[in-house]
């Protein structure tokens, strides 16, 4: 302690001052300090190197949707521990924590407004939620985004993030996989679009059941996209592999999607596919 803070403890007249812990936040991407507020306001990408943080399901439909405005559908019920699970923890129990941390019901959450005028319904992946792991409760929730899109004859737009299938739920997880590549096929026998877009992270088994799927494919820049660990795949085929490998700009590069666009821009690139997709016709 300094001296003068041993005064000021020392005189009771002298208010002490709180200093908020959150008030700065350290970016991954280039490790500097930079003001949370600051952050927030530029939609969680860093001012000084462009690092996309990652975002939940509110504060990615506040910025995506027109003026912020959607409605939250509901999630389905599912059995919430089919296997009675238990590691270090019981599987409940995370559940309840991550519940907790992160206000949703799972790590998929599913939302319907406007976006350049011209209605969609929007999955969002939660990594923060256990990694964003795919279980029943995730695969019911993108089935569930599909039949609504389909009942309001919208385009169906997801943002991935995810570590892959959930271990807690073993097979269960694994099954999500047909499950929703049929929802898709039920998308575009209704001659509607799938639009994804991957964030960091997008891995394992979602991006084999439907982050790979989309009509049009799109990737915030820098992300991590890969089905499986970048040692693994050096261990197995004795190579080095570029230091750009598995990142959006390597995936653009070599074809394996569409574009790569700044989240600031998305909404207005958003607007512009679905308009191209859907036609020009507006909501009312």
């Amino acid at each position: 302690m300094s001296w003068l803070d041993s005064v000021r403890n020392a005189l009771p007249f002298v208010a002490k001052r709180e200093t908020p812990d959150n008030l700065w936040h350290k970016c991954k991407g280039c490790g500097q300090m930079v003001f949370t507020k600051e952050l927030e306001e530029n939609l969680h990408v860093c001012p000084l190197c462009e690092h996309h943080g990652r975002i939940g399901p509110s504060q990615r439909f506040e910025y995506l949707f027109d003026e912020g405005e959607h409605e939250v559908l509901p999630s389905p019920k599912v059995a919430e521990d089919p296997l009675k699970f238990r590691d270090t923890k019981r599987y409940v129990d995370r559940i309840k924590a991550a519940r907790t941390d992160t206000g949703d019901p799972d790590a998929f959450v599913n939302a319907a407004g406007l976006i350049g005028g011209r209605e969609a319904i929007v999955g969002v992946q939660n990594f923060g939620f256990m990694g964003g792991s795919m279980g029943q409760a995730v695969g019911e929730a993108f089935i569930a985004g599909v039949e609504a899109a389909i009942a309001r004859r919208a385009p169906y737009i997801v943002f991935t993030a995810s570590g892959g299938a959930r271990m807690q739920e073993g097979i269960l997880s694994l099954m999500q996989m047909p499950r929703t590549t049929v929802a898709i096929e039920m998308l575009h026998d209704a001659g509607l679009p799938y639009i994804v877009v991957l964030t960091d992270p997008t891995s394992g088994g979602v991006m084999a059941a439907y982050a790979m799927l989309g009509d049009i494919q799109i990737a915030e820049p820098r992300a991590t996209l890969a089905f499986t660990g970048r040692r693994v795949i050096e261990n197995t085929i004795r190579e080095k592999l570029p230091d750009d490998f598995q990142t959006s700009e390597y995936y653009l590069e070599h074809g394996l999607i569409d574009m790569v666009t700044h989240r600031k821009e998305l909404p207005e690139v958003l607007g512009q596919v679905i308009g191209h997709l859907c036609g020009k016709r507006k909501a009312a």
